[in-house]
């Protein structure tokens, strides 16, 4: 394979891990607290003996868009928004992680947990309890959570100590390769969860020039295949 090929073949690899990552978006625009991830091309240039430099791009960096998604009142006790930055910590079997994933809810030990068991943290790094016989749950747009108007704890917000630390987990979780560091000023809201910030129409957009420019690569080898074919057809006879 000649230049040409090499350079055209990693260009569709890239195009095809950001196709995959389209597609997760569009499947997660309607999950509570999911963060649009997008795909960072990357290019190496190397020079060549007697030639003119080559050029190769491949798409290896996974970003995550920090744009706010919206509010979405549920009613719920246990169901936070956060609004600005910050992330919820949670305690998860491979250490703490961050989301912004805000629906709670207590279990049979009367603490605070994501539908997944993982244990939410307040802002000194303990699991929150609540106790079974509370009747009103309120919790302020500091973090603090009171039971029948008596404190309980404060929901911790966090952020990563360097936003290059973090990595994703899965959908909804981000993991960290340094402690994470409290946000002074968090806000929260109670009885709503924020959307994702995910944007359908341009997700789908995306996609379809993700798409055509894939084809356009496939187009390129195919074209590549019939010239050498017809030279060795030429040369054979």
């Amino acid at each position: 394979m000649d230049n040409a090929g090499y350079t055209t073949l990693t260009r569709m690899s890239g195009l095809t891990r950001e196709m995959q990552t389209i597609a997760n978006n569009i499947a997660n625009a309607s999950t509570h607290g999911y963060r649009k991830e997008g795909v960072v091309f990357s290019e190496h240039i190397a020079g060549l003996d007697d030639a003119p430099s080559l050029s190769m791009a491949a798409g290896r960096v996974r970003h995550t868009s920090n744009l706010q998604g919206g509010a979405e009142y549920t009613g719920g006790s246990f169901d936070f928004a956060i609004q600005g930055e910050g992330f919820f910590l949670v305690e998860t079997p491979d250490g703490e992680a961050l989301t912004r994933a805000g629906n709670f809810l207590p279990n049979a030990a009367g603490e605070l947990v994501t539908p997944d068991g993982m244990r939410l943290l307040d802002a000194g790094g303990a699991p929150i309890f609540v106790p079974p016989d509370a009747s009103e749950i309120t919790v302020a747009a500091d973090g603090t959570m009171s039971a029948n108007g008596q404190p309980l704890a404060q929901i911790g917000l966090w952020a990563p100590e360097n936003p290059e630390d973090v990595t994703r987990r899965g959908g909804l979780l981000f993991g960290l390769e340094n402690p994470p560091v409290p946000i002074e000023n968090p806000t929260i809201l109670q009885r709503h969860l924020e959307k994702s910030n995910v944007d359908p129409i341009g997700e789908i957009s995306r996609m379809v020039e993700v798409q055509r420019a894939y084809e356009m690569g496939q187009s390129f080898f195919d074209n590549e295949d019939k010239r050498i074919r017809s030279v060795l057809t030429t040369l054979g006879r």
